[in-house]
């Protein structure tokens, strides 16, 4: 490939959103022109893609770029308490000709249904989980970013005091974190996106790398003063001091047992009945994004643990009571056996299904072949309904996938998925 479109692909994630958007359609000009090779497209999508306005190694340009590259079909953005990142990855998509579905991730407080006292699917605290909202139309998103706003005040202040119990967990080693000054320049807080703790994590993870280099004094020092788990495949990655994830991997090992900073999150989450209230007034779909039992952590930063399997019959009651629309999940994340049985009950309870191949680490691929697999063809289908809901939804919101008007119309779900599909693809 000629420098100038290398160039090009580094710009993609340049702080500027002029030059960013200019790069692409470089690219996509380079493509037309026959400068660069068009990529094969096949069916598969991902409706999970975090950039930077979240925590990510990508802009939104640049996620859309490599899903595009990836070959795949559609890519949806969700990033974490923001929908910053959402306006950019729509026009990025226009640019070089993908389909999108755009969203927000976020966590919600449970406590006041039955599932009180429980860990659902947070590694880190009971009561506590992660939805997704899917298919916002692009008339409502400020709609959304005023609901979340609030709640990314709350959790920096919360952010702020998990930096601090770092530090005092830290200051034998000599390691100090300041907040506003190895922290907030990780993240684009000052253009409304959200703080994460992994973006805490990766401030310090360039702290220990600074103190203690990479290798094996890194290692010695994460396994026996910080007592942290280290498989065998990432203390690999960790002594291979030409790994250019490195501080990717780093992270990987300090989120996966979050013990030694976490803070229980409160006044952040919203509670569950408000997200549904605020999904269903503009128009989006609310989704629960199912984990189950973890054994061995496809993404690298979760330790075995039960979450939802042990009471997921309960659970789908619950979610229903509360008013979701859809279940999200990983095909490569779960076992096949755990997989049916989570499709199963979908279709009893009437859930829509939503592909979410979770995209924050430069390891990530962005394409599933599982996809391809008949039993995951729902999930093709699905995504192109969800395009045209939004489609829909943009028009009038009680033309969305949904609503009771639409409901009442077409009453079964999978009559319904076909009927959106086709709008979605532009199907008359």
């Amino acid at each position: 490939m000629e420098k100038k479109f290398e160039r090009y692909i580094e710009e993609l994630n340049n702080e500027d959103l002029n030059v960013r958007l200019e790069s692409l359609r470089k690219l996509s000009e380079a493509i037309e022109n026959g400068c660069i090779l068009r990529p094969q497209t096949g069916d598969c999508v991902n409706n999970h893609i975090h950039t930077f306005y979240s925590f990510s190694p990508y802009s939104p340009a640049k996620a859309v770029w490599a899903s595009y590259n990836a070959g795949l079909a559609t890519c949806g953005i969700v990033d974490h308490d923001t929908v910053s990142g959402v306006p950019e990855f729509i026009e990025a998509g226009n640019i070089i000709g993908i389909a999108t579905t755009i969203g927000m991730e976020c966590r919600v407080d449970f406590s006041r249904t039955p599932l009180k006292g429980r860990k659902i699917n947070n590694p880190d605290q009971n009561d506590i989980a992660y939805v997704t909202l899917h298919g916002i139309p692009h008339t409502q998103v400020n709609k959304v970013k005023a609901f979340i706003e609030p709640y990314k005040e709350e959790r920096n202040k919360r952010n702020r005091l998990m930096v601090e119990k770092i530090n005092g967990i830290m200051a034998p080693s000599g390691i100090k974190l300041d907040f506003d000054k190895d922290v907030v320049p990780l993240s684009k807080n000052n253009e409304g996106g959200s703080i994460t703790e992994r973006h805490i994590l990766f401030a310090f993870a360039i702290k220990l790398t600074e103190k203690f280099g990479r290798g094996s004094e890194l290692l010695e020092f994460l396994r026996t003063k910080m007592k942290l788990p280290v498989s065998e495949k990432n203390e690999k990655y960790l002594l291979d001091l030409e790994n250019e994830y490195y501080l990717y991997d780093l992270l990987g090992v300090l989120k996966s047992d979050t013990s030694f900073f976490y803070i229980d999150a409160t006044g952040e989450c919203p509670d569950v009945k408000d997200f549904i209230k605020m999904a269903d007034e503009v128009g989006a779909i609310p989704a629960y994004a199912y984990l189950g039992d973890v054994k061995d952590s496809v993404t690298g930063d979760k330790r075995a643990q039960k979450f939802e399997d042990g009471y997921l019959e309960e659970l789908f009651e619950v979610l229903k009571d509360a008013g979701f629309k859809a279940i999200t999940y990983m095909p490569t994340r779960n076992s096949l056996q755990q997989l049916a049985r989570l499709k199963a009950l979908c279709k009893k309870h009437g859930f829509f299904e939503i592909s979410g191949e979770d995209i924050n680490s430069p390891r990530q691929l962005f394409i599933c072949d599982a996809y391809k697999k008949p039993d995951f063809q729902n999930l093709v289908d699905s995504t192109w309904a969800l395009i045209g809901h939004e489609k829909a939804a943009v028009r009038d919101i009680e033309d969305g996938m949904f609503s009771q008007r639409t409901i009442k119309k077409y009453p079964d779900l999978e009559e319904r998925i076909q009927i959106f599909k086709k709008i979605g693809l532009g199907v008359r």
